[in-house]
């Protein structure tokens, strides 16, 4: 399944990104939404990963990471949740300075992901240099 996501994936981006020049607007409207689908899969499929890494009492990674793949597996969750309900027509239908919410969403969505890794990586770092002291 996520092979056949990743495979779409950049031809529903370019059909957005060239079709806005070339396609009617129908032919836009389901392209974004099934990007917005075809994300809130593959974001979906992170975070299941994400949760089996989770799980104790397979000891996939140490018992110090457990909480740091819990918070990235929330993350995701969050993520795919908002990227599937981006496609709801009225994200479509309401724009800003031109462009549909939806667009703003996924932004959203981009920020919100890296600000968490980020935060996620500084906290690390820091708890690494209290080992080493």
């Amino acid at each position: 399944m996520m092979l056949f996501l990743v495979s779409i994936e950049p031809y529903l981006l370019s059909l957005l990104v060239l079709g806005s020049f070339q396609a009617g607007v129908a032919v836009l409207i389901f392209a974004s939404e099934a990007y917005a689908f075809d994300l809130a899969g593959l974001t979906a499929i992170m975070g299941l990963l994400a949760h089996q890494l989770t799980i104790e009492d397979r000891k996939l990674v140490e018992p110090e990471l457990v909480s740091r793949y819990r918070r990235i597996r929330n993350v995701q969750y969050f993520a795919a949740i908002l990227f599937a309900a981006s496609a709801l027509p009225p994200f479509w239908s309401w724009e800003i300075i031109g462009r549909p919410v939806r667009f703003y969403l996924w932004y959203a969505i981009l920020a919100t992901s890296w600000i968490s890794r980020l935060t996620g990586r500084y906290k690390r770092v820091g708890s690494q240099r209290l080992k080493h002291n």
